[in-house]
């Protein structure tokens, strides 16, 4: 199966309102060709909405949708030439896995005759080869989505809209496809566009994520770039694993916490409410070496729990503030935590001391 052409997407002002529930409000987002953008949101927050429209299943209330330059805010689903890959796959238990590929061909009244290699193509492309013959119901979950892909995947589009695909999947599969996933959109060259809840799935695999909140776009950025530099503590708090501590701005570069001052190498905004996201990974445990540039301050241990590959801490600041950091579970990281209510020196480094505004403006 030849790579697929990308298709460049553009979403201009994009709305959709359901009587007086304003379900998407004024999105604008452009994606370039090949891309893999995630769109990513709690429930509610419009990213389904928002795939419907691309899809055609959902006509806006206002804005438009282009595919390489072309609208097609009002062209129905079947004229859009699009792959698209269902959460519960939709795939016909009646069939076999080669007629369930094969459906898009016939759907197009495409010639009989490129039927067969075209479906053994699409297979391979998904490590099913000689699968063709199987039904449905001999599959496991992760086979039925692999299926899912290869139809979606048969007739080339250059763009595919993948609405959850992974969710009702075990934790082990699931980490497995998101790779797997992530290998396939390298070799087809196809523009991607992914809905999910998880944030890790969508850090794994996008070049972009477009984060959305109450309908609205709240960022888009590269997946480390929009770990490292939230937009706002809604943001900061909902990718990765990070505590929000109100904190007072001291200068450009630095803000009060719980009595000490904390530089950071961030821009700090000049007026609003501000909040310390520390995210659990990067907040150190004190190594006696001294390192000047780093923040300190101490906490009192509350509570140590095991989580397989590492150990999560919670911690107690003075202020009666909750926070907690991240290490591994052997034991040489494992012995440097003291014992629950005795206290334990911890440390930022001024670029892990991620400053944001408390609020979405």
């Amino acid at each position: 199966m030849a790579e697929l052409g990308g298709e460049r997407v553009e979403i201009r002002s994009a709305s959709k309102i359901y009587g007086s529930v304003r379900a998407l409000d004024d999105v604008s987002l452009d994606v370039a060709p090949h891309e893999f953008v995630s769109l990513l949101g709690p429930s509610g927050s419009g990213k389904t909405t928002l795939l419907g429209i691309l899809g055609g299943f959902i006509q806006p209330s206002g804005g438009s949708i282009h595919f390489g330059g072309r609208d097609v805010t009002f062209t129905p689903p079947h004229k859009r030439d699009i792959g698209i890959v269902f959460q519960n796959y939709a795939l016909f238990p009646h069939m076999s896995v080669g007629e369930n590929v094969a459906f898009p061909l016939r759907a197009r009244r495409l010639p009989k005759s490129t039927y067969a290699e075209r479906v053994k193509g699409a297979l391979a492309m998904v490590d099913l080869a000689g699968y063709e013959e199987r039904g449905i119901a001999q599959l496991s979950g992760g086979q039925r989505q692999r299926v899912a892909l290869a139809r979606a995947m048969i007739f080339e589009p250059r763009l595919i809209l993948m609405d959850e695909p992974l969710s009702a999947l075990d934790k082990q599969l699931r980490e497995t496809m998101q790779i797997e996933l992530r290998q396939l959109h390298k070799r087809l060259g196809a523009t991607i566009i992914y809905v999910t809840h998880d944030q890790r799935e969508a850090l794994t695999m996008s070049d972009r994520v477009a984060i959305l909140k109450d309908g609205k776009l709240v960022q888009i950025d590269a997946p480390t770039r929009l770990h490292d530099h939230p937009a706002n503590a809604f943001v900061a708090s909902f990718i990765g694993e990070a505590t929000l501590l109100p904190v007072t701005r001291i200068d450009a570069s630095s803000v009060a916490l719980a009595g000490a001052v904390l530089k950071t190498s961030r821009p700090i905004a000049p007026s609003g409410d501000l909040v310390l996201a520390i995210q659990t990974e990067k907040l150190l445990i004190e190594d006696g070496t001294g390192a000047p540039e780093r923040n300190r301050f101490s906490a009192r241990v509350t509570d140590v729990v095991f989580q397989g590959e590492s150990l999560r801490v919670f911690l107690t600041l003075d202020d009666g503030a909750a926070l907690s950091l991240r290490q591994p579970s052997h034991y040489e990281a494992a012995r440097r935590i003291p014992p629950i209510g005795e206290r334990l020196a911890v440390s930022l480094h001024p670029q892990d001391t991620i400053i944001v505004p408390k609020t979405d403006g």
